[in-house]
């Protein structure tokens, strides 16, 4: 696993979803690489900071202008 998918599957780990392979390569992963285990960190203490905005809970003007931010960015 590179860094690259460790970002791409870390709410997914965070949430206990990875299958056990993705996972287990996931935390071998984090073992070796230092970056890694520091944007998990900071993803860790965001949702601790910020808690959970559940979808209800956001205007419709507040979505779309999130959804358009968000259309057209690639990782």
């Amino acid at each position: 696993m590179n860094c690259d998918d460790f970002v791409e599957l870390v709410t997914e780990f965070l949430e206990g979803a990875l299958p056990e392979d993705d996972e287990r390569r996931f935390i071998e992963h984090l073992s070796r690489c230092s970056g890694c285990e520091s944007y998990l960190d900071q993803f860790r203490q965001t949702i601790a900071t910020t808690g959970e905005l559940p979808p209800e809970d956001i205007s419709p003007d507040a979505r779309q202008q999130l959804l358009a931010a968000f259309r057209d960015w690639q990782s």
